[in-house]
């Protein structure tokens, strides 16, 4: 199960950092459309180290982190392979992926701080109340690291882009959509924390 999650994790995070690009708008509020993957990354941290421990969780961040950095270097040499003459899409193919070396950059920034934020306020509650109150470590940890993570992430991606009233915007409704996340998320992670407890 610890395979699985590991793989799932990276790849709702190579795939944020794609989807990161676009921004869409839903009843005049902007976001990113990363924010209906990241932030499940965070559930899944919660459950690795609930079930594997802090340490295991700290590898997983690690490995999230040296992927990342990987991916932006493949798709720096994708760019600058010479287009073949008949694929008419390079300046799309270049505005997609280009766009997003700064949102992967943005990414990087927000990610390390506020991942490793999260697993060290997870098990410093997990110390203080043992096995017991999942609940409550899974919903202060994320909902402070992705505090960290939005406030970041939006500034560092988007200043000079948008103008600052929608930046602000951005960090505030971004921060509500991950909080209401969060709060649903809860069931799913003791289940998935039932499941791989089962297959350790």
């Amino acid at each position: 199960m610890f395979v699985y999650l590991n793989a799932l994790f990276v790849g709702l995070l190579l795939l944020s950092n794609i989807l990161g690009v676009k921004l869409f708008s839903i009843g005049g509020v902007v976001l990113p459309a990363a924010v209906i993957v990241y932030v499940v990354t965070y559930l899944i941290t919660d459950v690795i180290g609930e079930v594997y421990g802090k340490d295991a969780a700290r590898r997983t961040v690690q490995a999230g982190f040296l992927t990342q950095v990987i991916a932006l270097g493949f798709i720096f040499v994708a760019i600058q392979l010479p287009a073949a003459s008949d694929f008419a899409l390079q300046a799309e193919f270049e505005t997609v992926l280009g766009g997003s070396f700064r949102v992967i950059a943005a990414s990087l920034i927000s990610y390390i701080a506020s991942q490793n934020l999260d697993v060290s306020i997870f098990h410093r509650l997990k110390a203080r109340h043992g096995e017991s109150k999942l609940w409550l470590r899974n919903n202060l940890s994320t909902m402070t690291s992705q505090l960290i993570d939005t406030v970041l992430f939006i500034t560092v991606a988007f200043w000079g882009i948008v103008p600052f009233s929608v930046l602000a915007g951005m960090v505030v409704t971004q921060y509500l959509v991950k909080l209401g996340i969060a709060l649903i998320d809860t069931p799913i992670v003791y289940l998935l924390v039932k499941t791989a407890g089962r297959k350790r």
